[in-house]
């Protein structure tokens, strides 16, 4: 379903909301690209991936992809890039040469800040220290290792096909191809999991030193095997215990929460993801990718792009499969649910800046937030409670109209 309204002033409801104010300034733009392949589809895991055959059709894909991004180009105009994010899938499957190639083209179609961050997605699985060399010298500067656990029983539950050994091997070879901040991702509340395994999957991962550890409980989710074949999963009891005590690991030895699964030193952040949740602007190519965009008059259109890689590769089809643009009513819940899974917030500044509405308008739900106890009473900042943290969906409700 395609919903391409332009106009500033929108129909919600039977009636005329208030105009949208043209925006002051447009937010940092990045790129989102996806790469769909992986070596096996993982039993939890709902993104867009699916298992690649022998030989991936890697110059096809690449050209696709700038085809994509060539018809996005007319939304951002005069705009550089600050950060990149190659996801997936495994984009690591993909060679240097053909990464190389997506760069360089990129580069020709959309300036890159001096600063940029370029992030890739790896998994222990995949890695080939020449390669991820070649990586380096590409201009990626930035990885997030696919560790999920380092004991093998678990790897096995999870159907990862790496082990403990191969996940600290790919953390040293990151480091000796020139990587100098990665993140290690890793799950907790595992099938059968007990606060000393989780605790001792995190010190592991402290110990190989990554600037930025993402340490997210796995959920089922639908559509994945394990939400038709549910595994056993700790007690709440024994998952809260594993959630206060990692954090408390993790605070220990310097990674800071900024974000409600994301931890990282001082100055690493990771910054792709940082725009993100302040409700910045991306374009996403590659199968399945997602994009966001805002415009000077105050539109700010939602785009999708086909979902198979064979249909995204069929030159009789369209990349794009949809776009949406948002409705004032919509704009308090898609900011807030960016904004709100950041431990700080945002300042409340931010929210007339990026959604060109006056900040007024969210007065009453906020004072209905405040008084749950869900959102803190701080005029300058929006920003959720410890306990709106831990009841975020709920806070989250109280923004929908």
């Amino acid at each position: 379903m395609t919903d391409s309204s332009s106009a500033s002033s929108l129909i919600i409801g039977g009636a005329a909301s208030s105009p949208r104010a043209p925006l002051p300034t447009l937010p940092p733009l990045a790129l989102y690209i996806h790469i769909p392949w992986c070596v096996r589809k993982c039993p939890y895991c709902d993104f867009n991936s699916h298992t690649a055959s022998p030989v991936l059709p890697e110059q096809e894909y690449v050209d696709a992809m700038l085809a994509d991004l060539d018809q996005d180009l007319h939304a951002v105009y005069g705009r550089e890039l600050s950060s990149i994010f190659f996801g997936g899938g495994t984009p690591s499957l993909f060679s240097a040469e053909a990464l190389g190639r997506l760069l360089e083209g990129v580069k020709q179609r959309i300036p890159f800040a001096d600063d940029i961050e370029i992030t890739l997605e790896a998994n222990p699985g995949t890695f080939e220290q020449e390669k991820f060399v070649a990586y380096r010298k590409l201009g990626i500067n930035r990885l997030s290792i696919g560790i999920q656990s380092f004991q093998q029983e678990k790897l096995k539950a999870l159907g990862r096909i790496h082990n403990g050994d191969e996940a600290v091997r790919a953390a040293g070879m990151a480091r000796q191809a020139g990587f100098d901040n990665f993140n290690l991702d890793l799950m907790h509340g595992l099938p059968d999991q007990s606060l000393d395994d989780a605790l001792s999957d995190l010190r592991q991962a402290i110990e190989l030193k990554p600037t930025h550890i993402s340490w997210y409980q796995l959920t089922l989710e639908p559509n994945t095997v394990f939400w038709n074949q549910p595994p056993v999963l700790p007690e709440d009891d024994t998952l809260w215990d594993i959630q206060e005590a990692g954090q408390a690991l993790l605070a220990e030895h310097g990674y800071a929460q900024y974000e409600v699964s994301a931890y990282a030193q001082p100055g690493r952040p990771a910054r792709h993801n940082l725009n993100y949740w302040s409700f910045g602007d991306f374009i996403g190519i590659g199968a399945g990718a997602h994009g966001k965009l805002s415009h000077p008059d105050g539109r700010i259109v939602r785009t999708w792009k086909t979902r198979l890689p064979k249909d995204y590769l069929n030159p009789a089809k369209s990349f794009q499969a949809g776009e949406k643009a948002l409705t004032n009513d919509e704009m308090p819940f898609e900011f807030l649910m960016n904004a709100l899974r950041l431990t700080a917030g945002v300042e409340s500044r931010l929210y007339p800046e990026r959604t060109g509405l006056p900040l007024e308008s969210l007065d009453e739900h906020r004072r209905e937030a405040e008084q749950s106890g869900l959102l803190q009473v701080e005029p300058s900042r929006l920003a959720a409670t410890e306990r709106g943290q831990l009841f975020l969906n709920d806070l989250l409700q109280k923004f929908l109209s």
